[in-house]
């Protein structure tokens, strides 16, 4: 047995996890089983045919190390050709919405499918099993099935926002899409229903005899373009082929001396140290958590930090960001100034609706030897299209390219998008201290900010870190979550700040964490909105 602990969103994949390090697997074992699982478990908010970034600290082996993983644009795209459908931006940032929603749903939307060929280089480089040892829980989920979880039924049934279609429709729209997800009546299963999905059980069986090369280079992939060029799709074989992470540094900051490490763009990590740069500028413990004072603070940190990512940050492969400009000390001590002056920073949207997508999930496993793993994979925004026969569903990830030519998050052939995923680790000198990430679209980096600064300045244990309330601002809006005390809302809005409350106790991004202690010993936490949980061997 090898000693560790994991946190996700999903019991029945943590499980999945658990039992690899029963079985003597390591932290990297473990997190690639858990999210072969999430596929399984939870196929809106990650799939084997997604995206992400994989971050491993492996001491003993001298690894430190991500694995980027992000869906790239097919190389059939061409940068202005959404500009004459665009509609609006989304307030938070997370995309356009464009006539016929032909970024969002459907063959349009999907992207390069990278999270197959990422686990199992993964388990080559890092890990002591085969990916094709790792994907019987999964197998056995899709055909004995497990029953429909609250917070999936709540996504399938989310009503309309800013512009968008119900996401109803990403689980009824397509026939085969339909059939696993439906009832025959138009409606989703419910809350305690069996879900089964016999045809992603075959497809991963496929894989296990043949190797994730037939994903994407063999009988499996010629479906796949077969299907793409029937509907319309962008997706050929030469995007297949090309399916494969790639092995980037951290991104380093530090707060309060700790070390903080990250993804580097078109991953969040760098909004993320921004953040935390401008941040240290204050004396936020003095100030009282989510105080007046201290939420104004960390709004305009947000929005700052916010607007520079729309401007300037993008696949480094199309685009220069200035990495170093917007991770120095000096530049954010510039911003920190600004704040102290009382200047309301302004995040820009073109004509914006509101409301927030989070398709997305995560992992984060430790184990005995000192191996950390923070995994966060996604679909985006889910396709709704699924091949029939395959079962499962394809990413979405178009739907946040800018259709504006010229800018930092335009379309390009081969180009991936900005995405806030930011799985991080937290050292204290040479010593892990804190592995987090979330799932929540642009909201991801404000969640781990946040649970990251009530670990480090407040002293909270991993779970009190991630239940304790949360705030956003990634527009001129203060968006509250119910518990944060309405006296506290009166007070931002005379120093002239709109707010918005929303009825939910947890939202702004879904963190999940581990904390290592001065002990060596774990906490885990798991965000209630969830269902999932933090537990060891």
């Amino acid at each position: 047995m090898t000693h560790g602990m994991i946190s996700a969103p999903q019991p029945e994949a943590v499980e999945a996890g658990l039992d690899v390090l029963a079985a003597g697997g390591n932290a990297v074992d473990a997190a690639v089983a858990t999210a072969l699982t999430q596929t399984a478990v939870d196929p809106q908010m990650c799939g084997i045919a997604g995206f992400g970034t994989f971050h491993v600290y492996q001491p003993q082996a001298g690894v430190h190390t991500t694995l980027d993983f992000h869906g790239r644009s097919p190389l059939a795209v061409r940068p202005d050709m959404w500009e004459h459908l665009i509609e609006r931006e989304a307030e938070d940032g997370w995309g356009f919405i464009l006539k016929g929603r032909v970024n969002e749903k459907g063959y349009g939307a999907i992207s390069t499918p990278r999270t197959l060929a990422a686990l199992e280089v993964a388990l080559q480089r890092f890990g002591t099993r085969q990916l094709t040892e790792l994907l019987d829980p999964a197998i056995a989920y899709c055909e004995n099935g497990f029953a429909v979880r609250p917070h999936m039924w709540e996504f399938w049934n989310e009503p309309a926002g800013a512009g968008r279609d119900p996401n109803i429709g990403l689980v009824t729209k397509n026939p085969a899409a339909r059939a696993i997800y439906g009832k025959g009546d138009g409606a989703t299963l419910d809350v305690g229903d069996v879900l089964r999905n016999p045809d992603m059980a075959a497809t991963l069986r496929r894989i296990r005899e043949h190797g994730t090369d037939d994903f994407y280079r063999g009988a499996i992939a010629e479906r796949i373009v077969e299907d793409m060029r029937a509907n319309g799709g962008l997706l050929g074989p030469d995007d297949l082929a090309t399916c494969a992470p790639e092995d980037n540094a951290p991104l380093w900051g530090t707060y309060r001396g700790h070390r903080i490490a990250t993804n580097n763009p078109p991953g969040g990590g760098i909004q993320l140290i921004e953040m935390l740069n401008i941040l240290e500028n204050f004396d936020l413990a003095s100030l009282g958590h989510n105080s007046p004072e201290y939420i104004r603070i960390l709004a305009e940190a947000m929005k700052i930090a916010t607007a520079d990512k729309d401007a300037k940050v993008g696949d480094p492969r199309f685009v220069e960001v200035p990495v170093e400009e917007l991770t120095s000390k000096e530049y954010a001590a510039g911003k920190a100034q600004q704040i102290r002056d009382g200047v309301k920073a302004e995040v820009p949207r073109f004509n914006s609706g509101g409301g927030e997508h989070k398709h997305t999930t995560q992992v984060a496993a430790v184990d005995e030897h000192g191996t950390c793993v923070t995994m966060t994979h996604t679909l985006g925004q889910p396709s709704g299209v699924i091949t029939p026969g395959l079962g499962f569903m394809y990413n979405g990830a178009m739907s946040v390219f800018d259709p504006r030519p010229g800018r930092a998050g335009s379309l390009a052939p081969g180009k991936a998008r900005f995405s806030a995923l930011s799985p991080t680790i937290v050292f204290r000198d040479d010593r892990p201290v804190l592995v987090l990430g979330a799932p929540g679209a642009t909201y991801i980096t404000v969640g781990n900010l946040q649970v990251i600064l009530n670990v480090i300045d407040f002293g909270m244990s991993a779970q009190e870190a991630i239940d304790a309330p949360r705030v956003a601002a990634l527009s001129e809006t203060i968006e509250l979550t119910n518990r944060v005390l309405r006296s506290t809302e009166r007070d931002l809005q005379a120093l002239g700040y709109p707010t918005r409350r929303y009825p939910q106790a947890f939202k702004f991004a879904w963190v999940h964490a581990i904390r290592i202690g001065d002990d060596g010993r774990w906490d885990g936490g798991a965000d209630r909105a969830t269902d999932g949980m933090a537990a060891s061997v």
